[in-house]
């Protein structure tokens, strides 16, 4: 018996050192690569319980996988110094085979000998990771995307067959297999492996890079980080033959791929790329080019339905739960993806339970103050359940009658409301549910403006007041409601807010007001016949005087009218207008958009161009540059900002109206791509030294503390100044009451009670610091 050992054992080391002769000879001697590495699976096959005690497999299998390498390393050495032609298919084939069959050997080996692969695991891990980068590499150059092709074909099944050997091994511990798993797939894998100034693929300079990692350094190896996500929706692709256990162990490691996806490296990648995917399956499976962002969310929601009816599903719930508020927007995305997967293609029953307990968690959240507040918890989930929601009848009249046919009129109508500022389907309802909703809004808002007066504001303290108008405002915006009438009251009702905007002297009625106006603004800008009344122009001065010529034109609460004010301005185009400065409604509307074009926020900007376009497309109007003030924003130089040119505005007005009129499926320039990677590194390094100044300020702050606890401990002000304050703050409300009773019976003078009021502001103002300085000390 020792005798046929020894003699396996030393014809088993021959083999594997001829083998590695013959593919250390650049691939000339075929037959004798094939018999050398056949015969050694054959002899470990057939001497199994000989071999564990008297050769080193794992060595072998280390041995195989440099040979994986080595191929790969050369190609990535031709490809990457000077490519001006794409990779032939058969070149590529000639290159990628070799690899291919050191590695079907290394799983073969891998499979008799699975605790053995276990002692090399990292070398093991590190081989199946490297393959997964090099594969979104070769995606990435689009001269390479027939070698990426090619290589897709040959080594990702294979690959994940390696991982799979030991994951889906019964010799192997399961504790070793999560051993396996978190070095994939850590929490900290990657944090202390920073690298300033670019990202993964600018500062690369060859592919050959991902071949000269050692497994020390893998696990901080940037390089790889996207091969990391690779290979996890590799994971996911073929879950079905992993073990239930592993499954489990996988979906905990679904916070993990969601911090990969915020990665600064990874994120816009995973947006642009496109990787090839098999599609089909037997032999009519091809592969097809796809999004890697629509590859992810295809295998989430594959690995969806494989554990839909095991244990993991628990944990998966759980996941999906937990991220419905995750603070990114694209984590958010895939989270909601999932959730409207899930409903619509789960039981219903499933499904009731779900809308009924976000039903409830809409209850709880309600509150009048919120519901005006995009980001708001209320608003979040009143978003979730539209989006869930969308499409399907049973579940639209299931929401509506849990919101609506609650009872409780007015924190219903919040919740109501939210809904319908967040997009709910309304033509989604069954039939006779969904002429009565939109019955209720269109009376509920007549009635409104209706029995509307100043009065109404003085009686009113909740944050809820004007739901009717922000009702038809959300439900119009939409296009699910239509008006047909032709109703002055609407505009009516516009002026009476515009006017009593700049009289109140209290911030609770001017916040209401506010909030009116946006609301109605919106309202007009739907009802495109109101711009043909006689009336529109009276209005058209009103907001001119308001947003221009008032005391009140730079409020806080009226510049966050002013994207409303832009969807107005759009809606002008329909209009009859005289081009002369005679005409006064032409002068106003000319200021209006003088004062929207010199706003500097990027999203102004944006709406009051947008509402421009719109606007030219529409007009009768030749004299457009009327419309275009000398000092607008998109008219200076970008580099200096000093200097306004008109043929600028002009170009940035074209690029823009050609843009939406664009394919989306666009292809940057380098330009465009450098221009992007130079302005991304120009706000890292903004946000990185106001970083540094906010813990520069903090430990300022914390050494001088008690300095100033002392300085405070020794001030003390006289009563008087206190009693003082108390006056002024009385004598400042019966000012503010006796300018109001002015107002309503003295209208001849209009502009000395704007002088008071303004002058009244600023006193506010000064009292108010004085009484904080008061209370401070």
């Amino acid at each position: 018996m020792n005798h046929v050992t020894n003699i396996t054992k030393r014809t088993t080391e021959k083999l594997c050192e001829l083998g590695i002769l013959a593919g250390n000879d650049g691939g000339s001697l075929v037959t004798i690569l094939n018999v050398s590495w056949k015969g050694v699976v054959t002899l470990l096959q057939q001497g199994k319980r000989v071999s564990k005690e008297m050769l080193s497999v794992q060595d072998i299998i280390v041995t195989l996988i440099s040979l994986v390498n080595e191929p790969l390393r050369c190609a990535a050495e031709a490809w990457s110094s000077s490519l001006k032609e794409t990779i032939s298919l058969t070149e590529a084939r000639r290159a990628f085979l070799p690899s291919k069959f050191y590695l079907t050997t290394v799983v073969k080996i891998s499979s008799l000998y699975p605790c053995q692969a276990y002692l090399v695991y990292k070398e093991v891990t590190l081989c199946v990771l490297m393959i997964s980068t090099f594969k979104v590499l070769l995606s990435y150059e689009k001269l390479l995307n027939t070698a990426g092709e090619v290589f897709s074909e040959l080594l990702e099944k294979t690959s994940m067959d390696l991982l799979n050997s030991l994951l889906n091994s019964t010799e192997v511990k399961q504790e070793h297999k999560f051993k396996l798993l978190d070095w994939l797939f850590s929490d900290e894998s990657c944090s202390n492996s920073m690298h300033e100034g670019s990202s993964i693929f600018s500062r690369m300079t060859s592919m050959v890079e991902i071949f000269s990692v050692s497994c020390e350094a893998m696990s901080e190896a940037r390089l790889l980080l996207l091969g990391r996500v690779a290979l996890f929706h590799d994971l996911l692709r073929y879950s079905m033959v992993l073990e239930e256990d592993i499954r489990i162990k996988i979906t905990g490691k679904f916070g993990w791929f969601l911090d990969m996806l915020v990665d600064e490296d990874v994120y816009s990648f995973v947006l642009d790329l496109q990787i090839p995917v098999p599609y089909g399956s037997g032999k009519a499976q091809e592969l097809v080019w796809q999004p890697m962002f629509s590859a992810l969310l295809h295998a989430l929601k594959t690995f969806m339905i494989v554990v839909s009816s095991s244990y993991a599903w628990e944990e998966l719930e759980a996941f999906l739960l937990e991220n419905l508020f995750h603070p990114h927007f694209l984590c958010r995305e895939i989270v909601m993806e999932l959730w409207c997967f899930l409903v619509r293609f789960a039981e219903m029953d499933l499904v009731n339970s779900i809308i009924d307990k976000l039903c409830s968690l809409l209850k709880l959240l309600e509150s009048p103050e919120s519901f005006l507040v995009p980001g708001s918890p209320l608003r979040k989930v009143a978003r979730i359940i539209c989006l869930l929601a969308n499409g399907s009848t049973p579940m639209a009249d299931r929401v509506y009658s849990s919101v609506v046919g609650d009872g409780r009129s007015q924190l219903s109508s919040v919740m109501y409301v939210a809904l319908l500022l967040e997009g709910f389907p309304l033509n989604s309802l069954s039939d006779s549910i969904r002429s009565t909703a939109k019955e209720k809004i269109i009376t509920d808002y007549f009635g409104f403006i209706g029995s509307f007066d100043d009065k109404m504001l003085t009686t009113c303290s909740s944050g809820a007041f004007g739901i009717p108008v922000h009702a038809l405002s959300a439900s119009l915006r939409a296009q699910q409601v239509s008006i047909s009438d032709v109703d002055m009251k609407t505009l009516k009702f516009l002026v009476a807010i515009i006017r009593n905007f700049r009289n109140p002297v209290e911030k609770i009625r001017k916040e209401h007001y506010y909030k009116l106006l946006s609301g109605t603004l919106g309202i007009v800008s739907n009802m495109k016949h109101l711009y043909k009344s006689d009336e529109m122009e009276g209005v058209i001065l009103e907001l001119q005087t308001l947003f221009v010529s008032a005391p009140a034109a730079s409020s806080t609460q009226l510049y966050q009218c002013k994207p409303y004010l832009a969807l107005f301005m759009g809606g002008l185009g329909d209009m009859e207008m005289i081009e002369s400065d005679d005409c006064a409604k032409s002068s106003a509307v000319w200021e209006l958009y003088h004062m929207l074009f010199r706003e500097r926020h990027w999203a102004l900007v944006h709406l009051a161009i947008e509402a421009f376009g719109y606007f030219a497309a529409r007009t009768s109007c030749n004299q457009l540059w009327r419309f275009v003030p000398q000092n607008a924003s998109l008219s200076y130089d970008l580099m200096s900002g000093n200097e306004a040119s008109e043929k600028r505005f002009m170009s940035d007005l074209k690029a823009f109206l050609e843009k939406e009129t664009a394919l989306l499926n666009t292809t940057p320039s380098m330009e465009q791509l450098e221009l992007l990677v130079t302005e991304g590194m120009t706000l890292k390094e903004m946000v990185q030294k106001i970083s540094r100044i906010h813990i520069d300020a903090t430990e300022c702050e914390s050494m001088e503390i008690n300095v100033d606890i002392v300085s405070k401990k020794r001030r003390k002000l006289p009563d008087g100044i206190s009693r003082g304050m108390e006056l002024l703050q009385s004598g400042l409300k019966l000012i503010g009451g006796g300018i109001s009773q002015w107002q309503e019976n003295h209208f001849e003078s209009p502009e000395l009670h704007d002088k008071f009021l303004s002058h009244l502001s600023c006193l506010e103002d000064v009292v108010s610091h004085l009484t904080g300085l008061a209370g401070n000390d």
